[in-house]
């Protein structure tokens, strides 16, 4: 018997997330995903009327390839991979595996290579600009052991937090993001933190199940050269497969002038990549009720309630401040107080407090709000 879960995911991601037309292409690209979901998502396509084209990647071959490709190679790869994100009008990225650190011996330079000459012109020039995307994780053991579960309880929790009731969740954010439309100056303060910018003229973007599963945030970016001081961030970050951990960053006309984390030398040399990888490319407000603690998956704890994130790099075409970059590097910090608390101000004004929004506009998006909904959905 098919797992009902899969059934009810695949619904939301391709009638929810991708909104997927008849006769509308749509690639599935699985990295080592569940094969019963990868089913259940091409079943729900062609019941929309879609055309599903299915790709499949296998981590340790990936690993191969980026350890030992050239640059002839990744440009061909680019090339036909291109081509074909061209001709799909959506997207659903998989990605599992069995070792969620198996990149982790990639030497940083082809890492690069692969950011600038794949990574770039495929997925964040093609893919998130053209098309209706969406990208999640397939639950593994994997991922619950970097989540501290067993694996069967991990798997209850993946589908609880990516089938919460978004509608409900999509009117709780209507306020913080017409907020932060009309916001100048942000101050965040905290345990090793204290930080200044503008976001004055960049937008809004609330997020409620469209690109991630799951999700829950609204972000914006950054006026580029408006950032100042210091930011300590107190979640672990898995990226290109290195863990960084005690990132703590200080910005002067919005450049990173002073980096502290391990391990220092791959974050230095992230910074380093180009031009606008000490830049910040975005800034977010986190709010999914059912996620609580980092588990070194950024599509998880980019959501965590009570939190922020910001990324070093590309900013989104939806809330642009001009970075441009190789990178995408999220970064969260968590103002809960038992993660030590912390300070959001939107012009002068505190509208969120130890991790829960306390402007009344706002309140809609704290955890016992969005949770009342999600039971009374029966989710």
């Amino acid at each position: 018997m098919p797992d009902l879960r899969h059934i009810q995911l695949a619904r939301t991601v391709i009638r929810h997330a991708t909104r997927l037309a008849p006769g509308e292409a749509v690639l599935i690209e699985s990295t080592d995903g569940d094969p019963g979901l990868i089913g259940a998502f091409v079943d729900e396509a062609y019941a929309a009327g879609g055309l599903p084209l299915v790709q499949l990647h296998h981590a340790p071959i990936t690993r191969r390839h980026l350890r030992a490709g050239s640059e002839a190679q990744v440009r061909l790869n680019a090339e036909i991979e291109l081509y074909r994100m061209q001709r799909v009008q959506a997207y659903v990225g998989l990605r599992g595996g069995a070792n969620m650190s198996e990149l982790a011996d990639v030497p940083a330079a082809h890492m690069g290579m692969n950011a600038r000459l794949f990574q770039q012109p495929v997925h964040q020039d093609q893919r998130v600009n053209h098309t209706k995307w969406v990208v999640m994780r397939s639950p593994s053991s994997a991922m619950a052991q970097l989540a501290g579960m067993s694996t069967a309880a991990f798997e209850d929790f993946y589908y609880e937090v990516c089938l919460i009731d978004y509608a409900r969740m999509a009117e709780a954010i209507a306020p913080l993001a017409d907020r932060m439309r009309r916001t100048d100056r942000v101050h965040v303060k905290g345990p090793g933190t204290d930080l200044t910018f503008s976001i004055a003229g960049i937008g809004a973007v609330p997020c409620e199940g469209r690109h991630n599963l799951p999700d829950g945030e609204c972000f914006t970016a950054p006026v580029r050269d408006s950032i100042h001081g210091v930011i300590s961030f107190n979640a672990p970050s898995l990226y290109q497969g290195t863990t960084f951990t005690n990132v703590r960053l200080t910005f002067e006309g919005g450049r990173v002038v002073r980096a502290q984390g391990e391990p220092l030398d791959r974050l230095e040399h992230l910074l380093a990549v180009d031009e606008g990888a000490s830049r910040t490319g975005e800034f977010s407000l986190a709010f999914n009720p059912r996620i609580l603690h980092p588990m070194k998956d950024i599509l998880f704890d980019e959501k965590i309630a009570g939190s922020l994130h910001m990324a070093l790099g590309q900013a989104y075409t939806r809330a642009d401040n001009g970075n441009r970059s190789q990178i995408h590097w999220d970064l969260v910090l968590i103002q809960r107080p038992d993660h030590g608390g912390g300070e959001l101000w939107f012009d002068g004004e505190c509208v969120r407090r130890d991790g829960l929004f306390v402007a009344p506009e706002l309140e809609g998006l704290n955890p016992d709000r969005l949770m009342a909904g999600a039971l009374a959905a029966g989710v």
